[in-house]
């Protein structure tokens, strides 16, 4: 397991398992002949993503960024459009960490989509029960409202199963919320209306966490926004903002979704300076 050191914060990630979508989809109306060249695909023209949460640890907290696609979720069509070729190995992580699930303070969901939200529950005999039984949720409050009340194009991602059991341990917040000092959840839109992004600042160090903003490295371009985004001109907007602001602050941009690297920093010119790549 990879892990990164931003000041008092130690950043580990977790197996949460893998999927393969359509680069065109990832990509939005970037051309392959410009996407390809940043992010390898296969010859079903889709690209691995990695949903893997991260374990934050500072001053005996343990706190974990999204949940992963979890396990026994999906049905046999369901795993083979989206790709799936792993489920999460969340527990068996923890367990290298000398930690189980029972352990996690606060789970901070960027936004509820099946692919962020399947392992916030887990199959008990026939039953789905919490996977963080002692965990605080924390999400936007719009995106919550979503995920319980979705309209006819996200009903598709969120899923009455990933919601049910956990609904009393969730907490929302509108504009920011600071989870722990130093960690600080911004709400932005774009991706869905309710998505979330992280921002750890720490020793003069500081982590953004830019969720599906910027899913991979080769979405840094401001203007390359998937296809899957609803609200994809807010996207593009609070990209700019956020990335302008870190990369003059020379901070470590992190990934949920990508397959090469689990973190980047940004020179002047936009090339990568520094990487933590995925084992």
């Amino acid at each position: 397991m990879e892990t990164l050191k931003i000041g008092d914060f130690t950043l580990t990630w977790l197996n949460g398992g893998v999927t393969h979508l359509d680069g065109g989809a990832m990509f939005g109306v970037v051309p392959r002949a410009l996407w390809s060249k940043k992010y390898p695909y296969n010859e079903q023209n889709q690209i691995e993503l990695r949903t893997d949460p991260i374990l934050i640890q500072t001053n005996g907290k343990n706190i974990v960024v999204e949940a992963g696609i979890g396990n026994n979720k999906m049905s046999d069509k369901q795993r083979r459009n989206y790709g799936v070729t792993e489920e999460s190995k969340i527990q068996q992580s923890l367990n290298q960490l000398g930690l189980s699930t029972t352990d996690i303070d606060y789970v901070l969901m960027t936004h509820m989509h099946f692919d962020h939200a399947c392992g916030l529950t887990s199959w008990e005999s026939d039953q789905l029960v919490p996977t963080f039984p002692r965990a605080k949720i924390y999400t936007q409050q719009i995106e919550w409202i979503e995920m319980r009340s979705p309209n006819i194009r996200s009903k598709n991602t969120y899923w009455r199963e990933n919601w049910e059991a956990i609904e009393e341990m969730v907490e929302t917040f509108q504009t920011d919320i600071e989870i722990v000092p130093g960690l600080t959840m911004v709400h932005t839109g774009g991706h869905s209306q309710g998505h979330s992004i992280i921002m750890i600042e720490s020793g003069n160090e500081t982590l953004i966490h830019l969720a599906d903003l910027m899913p991979t490295h080769a979405h840094k371009h401001v203007l390359w926004v998937m296809a899957y985004d609803d609200y994809p001109m807010r996207s593009i907007e609070m990209k700019q903002k956020f990335m302008n602001l870190m990369q003059k602050k020379q901070a470590w941009f992190s990934f949920y979704h990508d397959a090469i690297y689990r973190a980047v920093k940004f020179d002047q010119h936009g090339d990568i300076s520094e990487h933590l790549k995925r084992n």
